[in-house]
């Protein structure tokens, strides 16, 4: 009961934010999460987290946006603050939610969802071990890192971009024989 309640409020929550238009109720709520945050868990951790995650993204749309204006003569900061504020708090939010639900038992009303995101767990899981045992390897075999870090990236990128394509195969084949698909679909 207690988990049903805890998904029909981040449903409702997570519309409610984004049918939202005024910055100051933005600003207030957004707020209001960091200070409810810091009471419960007496750091700011997960805002930290989610301005991370953000950060270069919404700099770089940021900056198109003001180059934009600045030819159309438009004053863009009303909006940026809007969008950047609108994002922040979205994503500070499910940041929130998910460090106090499990991902596995918010979907677990669903077999199909469920089954999902097992695949994209297990599939998250193993390409990052990958990546460590690479990125340690690495290290621990070149002297002078920033020489060969290109050829790295490169490799590692074409290992993972050859991996992603066959694991999907496997993964789609799968799915087709647990009736994710039906008969007629490609």
């Amino acid at each position: 009961m207690k988990d049903n309640f805890f998904r029909i409020a981040f449903i409702a929550l997570f519309f409610l934010f984004l049918s939202l238009r005024d910055i100051k109720i933005i600003s207030f709520l957004l707020a209001l999460l960091i200070v409810v945050t810091f009471i419960i868990d007496k750091n700011l951790k997960i805002f930290f987290k989610a301005l991370k995650s953000i950060l270069l993204f919404n700099l770089g749309v940021s900056l198109g946006y003001i180059i934009l204006a600045y030819f159309k003569h438009i004053n863009p900061w009303h909006y940026i603050l809007y969008i950047n504020l609108k994002v922040i708090l979205m994503t500070y939010y499910v940041f929130w939610f998910f460090s106090k639900v499990s991902i596995v038992r918010f979907f677990s009303f669903s077999k199909e969802l469920s089954y999902l995101l097992t695949i994209t767990l297990s599939q998250i899981f193993s390409y990052k071990k990958t990546f460590t045992d690479f990125r340690d390897a690495f290290r621990a075999r070149v002297v002078n890192i920033r020489d060969k870090e290109k050829t790295f990236i490169t490799n590692t990128f074409q290992f993972f971009l050859t991996k992603a394509m066959k694991d999907s195969k496997e993964r789609a084949l799968a799915m087709k024989a647990r009736g994710f698909f039906e008969e007629g679909e490609k």
